[in-house]
């Protein structure tokens, strides 16, 4: 190449570089003067400059949702927060994403510690990592529990603002959409502005009853309900007072004495859920303190009883806490959007072997068993299907059966490691053997296990076999008689002991029993929740009287729209209901007795007796005059029966909470100690008499 070509090429070179130069100075120039800058400004200005928690939190949410165990119960919450914070995507993963890290933060620490106390017994450890499942499960139901108890707490303010707000402009639509308006409150704003919009839609009727399949709580529907009809229809007054704020003033006494009962069934049961499952912790430090300060007691939790004492003990434990759980149930509304869920239990039943297996338990249609059980799971508000009941029972059953066998294979393991590793003595001492004594025990049963291993699996050997063995043997060549008379009989105790533990005819039975039970469990279950809603049924009737204060003096309301009402918002008495809707129309005196004969709750066939009365023969405003005349009374009636519910609800749930604990001081400490002790005085008065 010539030297004129390369002074050419560099020549075009330095030319384009000085454009590229000049061009960014002149685009720098303009970027600078021109409205690019200030939105560079104004970004810079957004920007995070320290740690944000929100991001963090959104980034963890990504994170949790790729984790297959722990997506079940990002899902799990997510449903229930979509239904507070509506199409407020951020907020939502936000709020998820902060559940499930208290959640870890708290259960994470529990796990390591459980660990690390159960480290030398493995069945112990895994059966309280698997109830930790549990508590993990309730930490998160407390936590979503918690958010919808403050919505409700946020209804208060917003009903007080919309007050004023309806005082200004008289109109329903404006004063929601004004007191939407409050940034403090963002859950309850986006809830009344979704109110708003069915207002406002062009089939408010059909949107309504979209929202009160989706609404939080009962008393957001019965404000857009109460708001559609005035709106509808007008408002008018009622001894000087606006009737519209007159209901509003109802719905919140109703949320006030909700909050109350909440508040109170809260303080009640907030130590006894944690009291119920203190021996799941306590059982190993328990142990620990009773061996160093009572060494005759080695038998007993070094061995087979021990173990199962320790598993009674949990399995106790476990079934109170569930218990205490139900029980605890505070009223808040938990969004479960069946009809999209596809459990384990249907996809297992999908499966034609498994379906033909499962549909021989289940009971034919049409026999008076079936109905029971139908009856049942309506009473228990339990969303599941009968063929899922009977997977979930069966399932039980054989996880109850396998469990069962391996426990007692794992519990003869236990007694015969218990034998080969105990330090062998003649006495038994109140204290820990000094280290001395402890090698010379030691030593002992090393020596023993040698004659163990020759003679275990043989059932007929005898005491003259095991000496004739020891005195050939090194270990006792220069023993005196009586050494190797005492050492061969302790060797056959043994013996007898390691040959004896294998899995048992009686244990297969037991085993058997045990899954029976499992099969009765979760139709037990399902009793136990009737019982417990049972109690509710006053709260529920109380709330149908409050309804019907707030509709009689409206426009337009008639006796099937009573029953609407009260079907939207009942759940113990929903069936009979929905049964006298469907059949009013052939005959509403009739479906309203044939609903009366249904029910066996004095206070709501009164209601019912009072809305036959409004069918034909007065109307609704005088059938149930007395509503408003005695609000005062029944307003204390609501209060003291909550106060009943409580009161009946702690006080099983004390008797509940403390069993274990009382189980685990009584069962695993107080009775050891003293019948192994006398045990043991009348084995060391029986050696001393004969020495």
């Amino acid at each position: 190449m010539s030297n004129q070509t390369i002074f050419i090429f560099m020549g075009i070179v330095i030319a384009i570089f000085a454009v590229v130069v000049f061009a960014y100075l002149l685009l720098r120039k303009k970027m600078q003067s021109s409205d690019v800058a200030r939105i560079e400004r104004l970004r810079k200005g957004t920007q995070e400059k320290t740690f944000s928690s929100e991001v963090m939190y959104q980034k963890l949410y990504v994170k949790y949702l790729k984790l297959p165990f722990l997506r079940r119960y990002l899902l799990k919450i997510r449903r229930r927060l979509e239904i507070i914070n509506i199409d407020d995507e951020f907020l939502t993963r936000l709020q998820t994403s902060k559940i499930i890290t208290k959640a870890l933060a708290i259960i994470l620490p529990v796990t390591l510690i459980v660990i690390l106390m159960t480290k030398s017994n493995l069945l112990i450890m895994i059966i309280i990592l698997i109830f930790e499942l549990f508590i993990i499960d309730s930490l998160v139901d407390g936590m979503v529990d918690k958010l919808d108890n403050n919505l409700l707490t946020q209804q208060i303010d917003f009903f007080a603002a919309m007050r004023h707000a309806y005082h200004e402009t008289n109109m329903v639509g404006e004063a929601i959409y004004q007191t939407a308006q409050d940034d403090e409150h963002i859950e309850i704003s986006r809830q009344a502005e979704r109110i708003y919009n069915i207002l406002n839609s062009e089939d408010p009727e059909t949107e309504l009853e979209k929202y009160y399949d989706i609404a939080p709580n009962n008393y957001l529907k019965e404000f857009a309900g109460i708001s559609y009809l005035t709106q509808e229809f007008g408002d008018r007054k009622v001894d000087g007072t606006s009737l519209y704020l007159k209901n509003l003033d109802n719905i919140t006494q109703e949320m006030q004495l909700e909050i109350l009962k909440r508040d109170k069934l809260n303080y009640t049961f907030q130590s006894l859920s944690i009291i119920s499952i203190v021996p799941m912790v306590m059982l190993e430090p328990l142990k620990s303190w009773a061996l160093s300060n009572f060494s005759f007691t080695k038998s007993f939790y070094n061995g087979k009883l021990g173990m199962i004492v320790q598993i009674v003990i949990l399995l106790v434990t476990f079934v109170c806490y569930i218990l205490i759980r139900k029980l605890k149930d505070n009223g808040a509304v938990n969004i479960k959007l069946e009809n999209n869920q596809n459990p384990w239990q249907a996809k297992l039943y999908n499966i034609k072997p498994v379906k033909k297996f499962v549909d021989l338990f289940i009971p034919k249609d049409g026999t008076k068993e079936r109905r029971k059980i139908k009856q049942a799971l309506k009473d228990a508000a339990s969303k599941q299907k009968i063929e899922w009941l009977y997977i979930n029972r069966l399932s039980l059953t054989l996880v109850v059966f396998i469990a069962s066998i391996i426990i007692f294979i794992l519990l003869h393991n236990v007694q015969i490691n218990y034998i080969y590793t105990e330090p062998t003595t003649d006495f038994d001492l109140i204290g820990e053997l000094d280290d001395r004594d402890y090698q010379k025990a030691m030593k002992t049963t090393q020596t023993h296990n040698y004659f163990l291993d020759m003679f275990r699996g043989k059932l007929n050997t005898t005491q003259a076999d095991i000496e004739k063995a020891m005195k050939k043997s090194t270990y006792y060549r220069d023993a005196d008689s009586d050494t190797i008379t005492s050492n061969a009989q302790q060797i056959l105790e043994k013996l007898k002991v390691v040959n004896s533990e294998y899995l048992k005819w009686f244990e297969i039975l037991i085993a058997m029993v045990f899954a029976i039970i499992g099969y009765a469990a979760p139709i037990l279950m399902l009793k136990f929740q009737v019982i417990i809603r049972k109690m509710s049924m006053e709260d529920e009737v109380m709330q149908f009287q409050t309804i019907i204060l707030m509709l009689m003096r409206l426009e337009r309301v008639d006796v099937e729209m009573i029953l609407e009402w009260m079907e939207r918002y009942a759940d113990i008495f929903k069936e009979p209901i929905s049964r006298c809707l469907n059949d009013y129309e052939s005959g509403s005196w009739e479906a309203l007795e044939n609903m009366k004969e249904e029910i066996s709750f004095g206070p709501l066939i009164r209601i019912v007796e009072s809305l036959q009365t409004a069918v034909e023969k007065v109307p609704i405003k005088e059938a149930f005059d007395e509503l408003d005349s005695d609000r005062e009374y029944y307003q204390d009636k609501r209060k003291e029966a909550n106060d009943r519910l409580i009161s009946k609800k702690g006080m099983i749930g004390r008797a509940i909470g403390f069993t274990p604990l009382v189980g685990l001081f009584v069962g695993y400490l107080v009775v050891p100690l003293v019948l192994i002790g006398l045990t043991s005085m009348t084995s060391s008065f029986e050696t001393m008499q004969a020495m």
